[in-house]
């Protein structure tokens, strides 16, 4: 049975002047993870003139990438092989470039300021072009005020509906952002309260205003012409900057992005004046790749020292975990996801990865079968995998869709179901039945027909109780081993999960068997077996201290030792027996799903006319039914599966959490 990958601790001494290049070579590689500072490892703290320094590169990539989002050319799916570190050239090179775009955007600024400039006396000067009375003359009426002034267009017949009585409200200009108010004297200061709140700004005009002449008019028109010309050039000219300079800004952006990176891993790590220290994680079949490479980018101006786990004192005391990382093919590694959605293995124990994905694409394929469908799991896995289709971080998981594909069709093949269609593969049925003996119309029978025997729907359930019995063996398996490599002895033997419950589960299960299969009463030696395994599994608490050599051997005193163990008693046959059931629910789906193909197939009988082929209504049901079981189906029976690998499987053996190898690597973004 595969394990972990097997890890190193290296550590590297690093002159100041290697220190980028060396980091830069452990992000390009991506299989070497820092190792994580203790509490009581203290940082040396940067001077000022050092943190500017690391903080250039940084500043750069910010200002680079404002520039990318505003020019509205992204970089997507960044490339890092072919980049390089930046260099002085490439800092002064970047800095001219976010010159000239900050002088273009100053000048788009201006323009777009001096066009709203424009507008807005445009639209004044229209708005008082209605006013022909000389204001003074209007202003000095002994019984009426003037207002005149702005306000929110849309507020206009609010306004005229609150001073409605006591003013009379002009619109100056079609738009109605600027009015003129006349009122009595005697209602001046209510009209004013009333004008303030409702947002007006009041309007300075000459005592001898008689409105705009059409002459002034015409040449604010032609300015705002003018202004709006030259705004429509810049933004031309912002978009030719853009095409221009697209694949040096992409460019830049890549290497500050990995200058401004390089910058945060070296501010974390410890150095004396000339030499830092770096030590970190990485497959054990890489140690010799590495030390070679990093003695030839520094030209042998490193110390470099290899670590096996357990010489590591922080490992040895437990304030540090070995990372774990799974080496597997294309298959199986798409399933790594769903280990450690729940959590990752201890070091140096079994990897479950191959074992998930046989157990959930076999699982899947007989609660799902259907060849039709399952081609439809098929091809959208080949999409996803030539990129045809893409669907973000989705696409990896193309081997799962297109393994569960092929186990759904196998099933269809079986049961004779073909988009929910049952004679489309009589034929192929009837030719490999033939081989056998007597020609049927279904290779494999899930539904029970009418008035016939239930023998298939329970023999289909059987085989699902069966197959939940080899993963609950195995998990029982994996837990045992992985007992023993730590050197748990005592949970290794004793207890639920170890050898004592596997054989108390095995033994039962064997003698069900054997006594509905072959008759055969029970033994009196079958309940010596029982009792004695049961015992070992529920009592374990004094033999585990005992193996261990723990004392007390009765922690909590022989009463709460008799208690606790009959609840585990309990515990232990309850847990067994639900954890067996459990999988009658993979017959359940596998018949559900037969029945909702016969469903669909009952529907399109029932609007196609008696003797006729399929009715235009009879496709439409047809193809939206099936479509309705690939996706809703598809995603309950996943997520049974799921359920059943987390509940059944893992519970077996996973009672502690590794710790993830997350190495670094250069990500766009970061």
């Amino acid at each position: 049975m595969a394990k972990t990958t097997e890890m190193r601790l290296m550590e590297l001494m690093v002159l100041k002047q290697d220190i980028s290049s060396v980091i830069e070579y452990i992000g390009r590689k991506g299989s070497f993870q820092f190792q994580s500072k203790t509490k009581d490892e203290k940082q040396k703290k940067l001077s000022d003139a050092e943190e500017k320094l690391l903080d250039i590169d940084h500043q750069f990539f910010d200002n680079l990438n404002k520039i990318s989002a505003d020019l509205n050319i992204p970089l997507e799916d960044p490339d890092f092989s072919e980049v390089q570190t930046p260099t002085e050239e490439d800092r002064s090179s970047a800095a001219k470039f976010i010159a000239a775009y900050n002088e273009l955007s100053e000048r788009i600024t201006a323009a777009q300021t001096e066009a709203d400039k424009v507008e807005e006396a445009y639209k004044e000067a229209q708005a008082f072009s209605n006013l022909q009375v000389s204001y003074n003359e209007l202003e000095h009426l002994s019984f009426l005020s003037l207002r005149i002034g702005k306000i929110d267009s849309s507020s206009f017949d609010d306004i005229k509906d609150d001073l409605n009585g006591e003013a009379v409200v002009i619109a100056l200009g079609e738009d109605k952002s600027h009015i003129l108010v006349a009122s009595s004297k005697k209602n001046r200061t209510s009209v004013d309260n009333q004008l303030k709140d409702s947002g007006f700004v009041p309007i300075e005009v000459p005592e001898d205003f008689k409105g705009v002449p059409a002459d002034v008019l015409e040449g604010l028109e032609v300015q705002k012409r003018k202004a709006k010309e030259l705004l429509e050039e810049l933004e031309v000219e912002k978009s030719n900057f853009a095409e221009t300079h697209k694949d040096k800004l992409h460019s830049m952006l890549k290497s500050f992005n990995i200058g401004s990176q390089i910058a945060e891993v070296q501010r974390t790590l410890e150095s004396t004046e000339l030499v830092y220290r770096i030590t970190g994680w990485l497959p054990h079949s890489e140690c010799e790749t590495y030390m070679k490479e990093l003695d030839n980018i520094t030209e042998g101006r490193i110390a470099i020292r290899v670590f096996e786990p357990f010489e590591v004192p922080s490992v040895i005391s437990g304030k540090e975990q070995v990372p774990v990382k799974l080496t597997h093919g294309k298959f199986i590694k798409s399933f790594e996801r769903m280990i450690f959605s729940y959590g990752a293995p201890v070091y140096g124990t079994i990897d479950p990865t191959p074992f998930v994905a046989i157990f959930f694409t076999l699982l899947f394929g007989i609660m799902f079968g259907d060849l039709g469908q399952g081609l439809v799991f098929v091809l959208a896995g080949i999409l996803m995998a030539t990129k045809v289709i893409k669907v973000g971080g989705w696409n990896k998981f193309a081997p799962i869709f297109i393994a569960i594909g092929c186990t759904s069709s196998v099933m269809g093949l079986l049961t004779g179901e073909f988009f929910s269609n049952e004679t489309l593969l009589e034929p192929f049925s009837r030719w490999v039945t033939g081989l056998f003996g007597e020609p049927r119309n279904i290779i494999l029978e899930v539904m029970p027909k009418a008035g016939g025997s239930l023998k298939v729907m329970f023999g289909l359930f059987g085989v699902a109780v069966g197959v939940g019995f080899i993963i609950n063996s195995i998990g029982l398996i994996i837990n045992i081993v992985n007992n023993f490599i730590l050197k748990r002895y005592d949970e290794a033997i004793f207890g639920k999960n170890g050898i004592a419950g596997a054989c108390f589960f095995w033994y039962v299960v064997t003698m069900v068997v054997r006594v509905a299969l072959f008759k055969q009463p029970i033994a009196y030696y079958d309940w010596i077996v029982i009792g004695v395994t049961l015992f070992f599994a529920a009592f374990a608490e004094p033999f585990e201290n005992l193996v261990m050599r723990r004392k007390p051997v009765l922690e909590n005193g022989f009463g709460t030792y008799v208690i606790s163990s009959v609840v585990e008693i309990i515990e232990v046959i309850s847990g067994y027996l639900s954890n067996t059931v459990s999988f009658v629910r993979v017959g359940a789906f596998a018949l559900s799903h037969a029945v909702l193909d016969y469903v669909i197939l009952l529907l399109v009988e029932m609007v196609t006319p008696e003797g006729a082929a399929m009715s235009v209504a009879g496709i439409f049901i047809m193809i939206i039914g099936n479509a309705l079981i690939v996706v809703l189906e598809g995603m309950i029976v996943a997520i049974q599966v799921i359920r059943l690998q987390y509940y059944e499987f893992f519970s077996k053996f996973f009672h502690e959490n590794g710790k993830e190898f997350k190495p670094f690597k250069f990500s766009y973004g970061e």
